[in-house]
């Protein structure tokens, strides 16, 4: 919780790869607060106040997850809005000419975001920016389970992170009014 309030701030695409992480350590906790306390919440160093805070922020997380549907797949409507917003202000910055910096990091990331969607399983065609930030989860997993990451991933991921940091940096500036389309 304290840690997705400052990842809102300061990164938005940290901040969803957070909540992503969160909702995956809430399914294999089934659920179940108590077991998410007993396993998780637990080791966090922080005041008897805080942790009663923490344990209603990830109940509140819980019963979200269970009334949208998503308890096996899939991310929180709240998590699904920043997309469509972040997506918003990719093709808006897409379409404006003051803009070329993002455009050479989005053309620059493109076949890797082409090769993503060709790979992507399902009906369901998600939107580049969903694709992106998917690969960089991807990317985080395989890490936390210390897998090799290749030579031509490695480029691939460096190249779409550098265009997720922009688009965060960009998203910030907008919910500043600071922005210029």
């Amino acid at each position: 919780m304290y840690i997705a309030r400052q990842l809102k701030e300061k990164n938005i695409a940290e901040y969803l790869l957070y909540m992503w992480q969160v909702e995956d350590i809430i399914r294999a906790n089934s659920w179940d607060i108590d077991q998410l306390e007993k396993n998780y919440l637990s080791k966090f160093e922080a005041s008897p106040e805080q942790k009663a805070e923490l344990r209603q922020w990830y109940s509140d997380l819980i019963e979200m997850m269970c009334s949208e549907g998503v308890k096996e797949k899939g991310h929180l409507q709240i998590n699904k809005n920043i997309i469509i917003l972040l997506t918003d202000l990719h093709t808006a910055l897409l379409k404006s000419p003051k803009h070329h910096f993002y455009s050479a990091a989005y053309y620059k990331a493109l076949p890797f975001i082409v090769e993503l969607r060709s790979r992507m399983k399902g009906d369901e065609e998600l939107p580049e920016i969903e694709n992106c930030l998917n690969a960089m989860y991807g990317l985080m997993m395989l890490r936390l389970k210390g897998s090799p990451i290749g030579a031509d991933t490695k480029k691939a991921m460096d190249d779409i992170a550098a265009l997720l940091g922009m688009l965060s940096e960009y998203y910030k500036k907008d919910k500043n009014g600071e922005l210029e389309l």
